[in-house]
C-alpha cells in the first residue's frame, strides 16, 4: 500500500494535516458456513488493506473521495448516499450515532488493494478502517469488540447485507502470524500460530460469482434451523447447530429430510475438523491441516451443497498437483479457493491451474499470493 500517494492525495483535495489508518481483508483457512450456526470459524487478516487518510473538517458533512473509483461524495446523517461505497461510511457513522455518540464531520480520502468481489472481504475492511479512524480521531472510547459489532451493523443496515460477524471481527482482531479460533456464540477467542515454514498460502480467483450465491446461503440457514427445531423435541437446550453432536443427529436421522440431515451432517463435522486443525496447527502438522483443507471442501461440494463447477476443478487442480490442501473459500457458488502449498509444488501448480482452467472455462484464475497481517491500526509515515 502507497501511504504517501493517499496521503498527497488528501491534500490536493482537502489540505495538510491528515491521519493515515489501515485495516485489512481476510481468509478463513476452515470453517465455512458454521458462523450462523454459532460454530467456529478460523479467519486471519491477511497484508492486503482498505487505508485511509482522514481529518475533522468543522462542518455538519463527511466529504469523502474514493481512489479507486476517482469519485467524490458528501454524506450526511439525514439521507442514505446513493452511491454503495458512501454507505459504508455512512452506516459506521450512523450506527455509532445510535449509541449517542458525537462523531464531528470530518474528510477522508480512501483506498484499497483487497480484491473487491474474491471473498476476502473489502467491505468489512472498509467499515473498520473508518470505525477505527473515528474512535480514534473523536476518543469515542469504544472497544475492539463494539468495534466489530458496529461494523456489522453497518452493513446490515445501511448495506442490506445480513452478515456475519466474523469478517469485521478479524479485521479488527487479527495479528500478524496468527489465526483466530473465533467462538461465533460467545465471541470468545484464541490466537492460533500460524508460521508454515515450507509452506505458503495461496487464492485462485474463479472470477465467477454464479446468481445462486445469494438463495442459497439463506435456504442453508433456514435448512439448518429446521433441523434444530425437530432436534429439539428430543434436546430442548439445542438452540443451534453447535448444541448437536452426531450421535443426536443420528437419532432423528430417519424423521429428516435426507437434504436437512447432509446439511446438518456437514456444519458438525466442520465444527469438528476445524478443532482437529487448531490442534494440528500447535503441532505444526500441516499435512494434517491440509488432509482436513480437502474434507471440508468435499463436504461443502457434497453435503451442503454450495461449491461450483469452478471451485470443484481448482480443488481438483490442486490435488493433482500435489498441494497440502485446497478447499472454496467463503459463501460458494464461485470465489476463491484456498490452497496450502509447499514451496517445491508452487511454480508447477500455479502455471498448471492457470493453462488447465482457461482451457475448460475460457479464462484463468486470478492469483493472490497472501501473509498473515495486523488488525486496524494507525499508520505512520
Amino acid at each position: 500500500m502507497n501511504y504517501r500517494l493517499l496521503n498527497e492525495k488528501f491534500t490536493e483535495l482537502f489540505g495538510k494535516g491528515a491521519f493515515l489508518y489501515a485495516s485489512p481483508g481476510r481468509i478463513n483457512l476452515i470453517g465455512e458456513h458454521t458462523d450462523y450456526n454459532g460454530g467456529f470459524v478460523l479467519p486471519a487478516a491477511i497484508d492486503r488493506v482498505v487505508a485511509c487518510a482522514i481529518k475533522p473538517n468543522g462542518l455538519d458533512k463527511i466529504r469523502a473521495f474514493a481512489m479507486d473509483l476517482n469519485e467524490a461524495a458528501e454524506i450526511g446523517l439525514e439521507l442514505k448516499p446513493s452511491k454503495l461505497w458512501a454507505r459504508y461510511i455512512y452506516g459506521v457513522v450512523l450506527e455509532m450515532a445510535k449509541q449517542g455518540l458525537s462523531v464531528k464531520g470530518f474528510d477522508c480520502v480512501f483506498v484499497g488493494n483487497v480484491p473487491i468481489g474474491a471473498g476476502l472481504s473489502s467491505s468489512a475492511a472498509l467499515e473498520s478502517v473508518f470505525g477505527f479512524a473515528l474512535n480514534d480521531l473523536f476518543k469515542l472510547g469504544l472497544t475492539k469488540f463494539d468495534l466489530a459489532r458496529i461494523g456489522q451493523a453497518a452493513e446490515h443496515h445501511a448495506v442490506g447485507v445480513s452478515c456475519g460477524i466474523m469478517d469485521q471481527f478479524v479485521s479488527v482482531f487479527g495479528q500478524i502470524g496468527h489465526l483466530i479460533q473465533l467462538d461465533c456464540r460467545s465471541l470468545d477467542y484464541d490466537l492460533v500460530p500460524f508460521n508454515p515454514v515450507g509452506y505458503r498460502i495461496v487464492l485462485l480467483d474463479t472470477q465467477v460469482k454464479h446468481s445462486l450465491a445469494s438463495s442459497a446461503s439463506a435456504n442453508r440457514k433456514a435448512e439448518c434451523e429446521a433441523g434444530v427445531d425437530a432436534i429439539k423435541s428430543g434436546y430442548p437446550t439445542a438452540r443451534l447447530l453447535r448444541d448437536v453432536t452426531i450421535d443426536m443427529l443420528d437419532e432423528f436421522k430417519d424423521r429428516l429430510p435426507e437434504s436437512i440431515y447432509r446439511r446438518c451432517s456437514y456444519v458438525i463435522e466442520e465444527n469438528q475438523r476445524l478443532l482437529q486443525t487448531c490442534k494440528a496447527l500447535m503441532s505444526a502438522d500441516y499435512e494434517l491441516v491440509g488432509d482436513l483443507m480437502y474434507r471440508s471442501h468435499e463436504g461443502l461440494s457434497q453435503k451442503y451443497n454450495v461449491s461450483c463447477e469452478e471451485l470443484d476443478f481448482l480443488v481438483g487442480i490442486a490435488h493433482k498437483n500435489e498441494a497440502s490442501g485446497a478447499r472454496m473459500m467463503g459463501g460458494g457458488f464461485g470465489g476463491c479457493t484456498i490452497n496450502l502449498i509447499k514451496d517445491e509444488t508452487y511454480d508447477r501448480f500455479i502455471a498448471d491451474a492457470r493453462q488447465s482452467f482457461r482451457n475448460v472455462f475460457g479464462k484463468s484464475p486470478k492469483v493472490y499470493d497472501v501473509c498473515l497481517g495486523q488488525g486496524a491500526r494507525a499508520v505512520a509515515l
